[in-house]
């Protein structure tokens, strides 16, 4: 049994990623004692990754693949900042934003995700839509879909990146364009193989599925610049260019490369990793500020590496949650170890999707859509 503890401590959760909503719904069903609870985060509500590509290809609305950040807070009774942190002063435990006065804490839990890497590509940052932060990409995204109508020729989409995360947003634009206009896709990669994190059997297959839907690839290529090359009415034509001299003219380029972190947390004084990301032991604790945690796609487990995938952050959610109750009381907090194989389920934006699981592959099937669909509606349902 636990004992109550003696004096109020402040808890502060920076981001309202995976684990931190899961944190506030299970302070709500069990509540951490003497706590004054804070999330700060830019967002009233913070997109579920696993239905992202089903939103994008027409299958959910909106608020179906959307946490009410809003609405967690009020029910957990913690206050929630609406602001962008920019710093922190780990030696009087103190956070910065951009539009308010300095945040004290206690006990600190960063869960802010990642953005997508090499935006410093020249002309990236200014024509390139990244695939975070999912705001900015989504709204993008319906504004394209609004314009097409006005478009006199083919819509031609550039996605560089061929991780999973590309991939599926190749597939579902794909599937919720084509019967729009005539739609070209073409796909980049600097790696000869899609989905390199993955087993060979899926790459094979999902490369087959691409070219299928006559998605074009582009593999082993490296985009170096992006450049506005001409206008059409109202709409700009952004000129795509490989450092093989490949060149190609396209309406819009999504951004989804690998996972970087914000250039702040360089110089917090947290150990990270070579990348920037926070390196933390198994407790989920940063390995050099023990009452700092960490969880998600910000977060490196120095023990035991993983891909920046969402259903890290959602395994993370709970041992986090029972760990920051064991730090309040003084106890012993336990290991979380992640998963060597973890299933996949990979939707292929047509009602049907594909499932991995270290070298074992399935190919596209609805049952494995609607298996899909049951698990990610049954993991929104609990924030509803």
């Amino acid at each position: 049994m636990y004992q109550k503890s003696q004096t109020t401590k402040k808890l502060l959760l920076i981001g309202g990623g995976h684990s931190h909503a899961i944190v506030l719904r299970s302070h709500i069903n069990n509540p951490l004692p003497n706590i004054n609870l804070s999330l700060i985060s830019e967002n009233l509500e913070t997109p579920y990754s696993g239905m992202l590509p089903g939103h994008i290809a027409g299958f959910y609305t909106h608020d179906e693949c959307h946490i009410n950040l809003q609405h967690l807070t009020n029910l957990a009774g913690a206050k929630f900042y609406i602001n962008r942190v920019i710093n922190l002063d780990l030696n009087n435990n103190r956070v910065f934003c951009e539009n308010l006065p300095p945040i004290d804490f206690d006990i600190l839990s960063i869960d802010i995700g990642s953005i997508p890497a090499s935006l410093t590509v020249t002309g990236a940052e200014e024509y390139a839509i990244a695939a975070k932060p999912v705001k900015r990409l989504l709204a993008e995204w319906e504004k394209l879909c609004n314009e097409i109508q006005d478009y006199q020729s083919s819509v031609r989409i550039g996605i560089v990146g061929g991780g999973a995360g590309g991939v599926e947003l190749a597939l579902a634009m794909q599937a919720k364009l084509t019967n729009e206009r005539e739609l070209e896709i073409h796909l980049y990669n600097r790696d000869r193989n899609l989905m390199s994190s993955y087993d060979y059997s899926i790459q094979k297959l999902m490369k087959k599925v691409l070219l299928r839907r006559n998605i074009k690839l582009h593999l082993g290529e490296t985009v170096s610049k992006l450049e506005k090359k001409s206008k059409q009415g109202n709409i700009d034509k952004i000129n795509l260019t490989c450092e093989s001299g490949l060149s190609l003219e396209c309406d819009r380029i999504f951004w989804v490369t690998q996972a970087s972190a914000p250039q702040w947390l360089t110089t917090t004084g947290l150990t990270t990793d070579k990348k920037g990301f926070i390196l933390i032991n198994n407790k989920l604790q940063s390995v050099s500020h023990p009452h700092i945690f960490a969880s998600g796609d910000i977060a490196t487990m120095v023990n035991h590496p993983h891909p920046k995938a969402g259903v890290f952050a959602v395994r993370q959610g709970k041992p986090l949650f029972n760990n920051l109750r064991r730090y309040i009381f003084g106890e012993t907090l336990k290991s979380y170890i992640p998963q060597r194989d973890y299933l996949s389920l990979i939707g292929t934006g047509d009602g049907k999707a594909v499932a991995n699981r270290g070298n074992f592959t399935l190919p596209p099937s609805r049952l494995l859509w609607f298996w899909k669909d049951w698990i990610d509606r049954k993991f929104m349902q609990q924030f509803k």
